[in-house]
């Protein structure tokens, strides 16, 4: 049984499946080299489904800024010496801001109040996530429905064919809604040995509300936000306090144990990356994969006895 490791990303339009393959595999082993960890990373596969929305991926080599296929976030080292504040006002600040969020957002079975209010930013601000949850499939808009599903079938895929081997899965951001659905409710045989979310939306209402719509109701009555129960090793999730998209990043308050014992274990990371202006994204997948406490994390998978549900 081999250790393989599978990354699926997330929004918006990316470079060709090659090229981001090989961006993620040099943030992944600067982070071990960074730390000092002489571990050889085992196979990498990336989960691609940028193609699906967009046809033509963004070129790395244009260099006019105005042209629609220029990057401007491609892979860059790490700057030396790189430090942040630790922000720890700003934490309490967010906890109590997620709590409130849910209250204003969410009712107690996790139906979403206003819709129209989130329905409305997505559409005009997050086309992806405006396509993957369009509910009107058949009468409306079936191509946005045809999308949907191809998205979850290339990772349903992706699983089966590794269905014999520890799966260490990393879902960057939207990524982590799909990796949801997919070994939640679509394929739920499937066996992860580690789940890693990063910059993930998970916590924040809509996503919670789409999920929760999802399962039958507990014995209680009441709908219950489960981890999916083909995780049987481990859930690691990071966010940055300053990444927008994880205001709501504590997953642990929200998903329950599934039946091996398993749920979130939240850590709150420094996401250095900058682009080649300089410019911070804490949201960057790149910055993200070469934290300390990923790379820690890695290692100590890498490294361990093989151990399958």
């Amino acid at each position: 049984m081999a250790r393989i490791i599978l990354g699926i990303h997330g929004l918006g339009n990316k470079p060709d499946k090659d090229t981001l393959t090989q961006w993620w595999r040099l943030s992944i082993q600067e982070g071990l080299d960074r730390e000092g960890y002489a571990t050889e990373l085992p196979h990498f596969e990336m989960v691609y489904w940028a193609d699906i929305l967009y046809p033509t991926p963004f070129d790395p080599s244009i260099t006019d800024p105005h042209n629609p296929y220029y990057v401007d976030e491609k892979y860059t080292h790490a700057t030396e010496g790189y430090q942040r504040k630790q922000y720890r006002f700003l934490k309490s600040i967010l906890r109590f801001a997620g709590k409130k969020l849910n209250s204003v957002f969410l009712d107690e079975d996790f139906t979403l109040k206003y819709s129209f209010i989130p329905d409305y930013i997505i559409s005009r601000y997050f086309r992806d996530l405006d396509i993957y949850y369009t509910d009107e499939c058949e009468s409306e808009t079936p191509q946005k429905c045809q999308q949907k599903e191809l998205i979850k079938q290339r990772l349903a895929g992706v699983l089966e064919k590794y269905k014999d081997d520890e799966i260490l899965l990393i879902a960057h951001s939207m990524g982590s809604i799909i990796a949801f659905d997919v070994i939640g409710f679509l394929a739920p045989e499937s066996k992860i040995h580690t789940l890693v979310t990063m910059g993930s939306p998970l916590g924040l209402p809509l996503a919670v509300s789409k999920i929760a719509a999802q399962y039958k109701s507990s014995p209680s009555g009441k709908k219950e936000m489960r981890t999916p129960a083909g995780i049987y090793g481990n859930w690691f999730n990071y966010a940055d306090v300053l990444d927008k998209i994880t205001l709501n990043y504590r997953l642990s308050l929200r998903y329950k144990f599934n039946k091996h014992g398993i749920k979130p274990r939240d850590f709150n990371v420094a996401n250095d990356y900058h682009n080649h202006n300089a410019k911070h994204n804490p949201h960057k997948s790149f910055g993200y994969l070469r934290t300390p406490e990923f790379a820690y994390m890695l290692n100590q998978f890498l490294r361990a006895e093989t151990n399958h549900a």
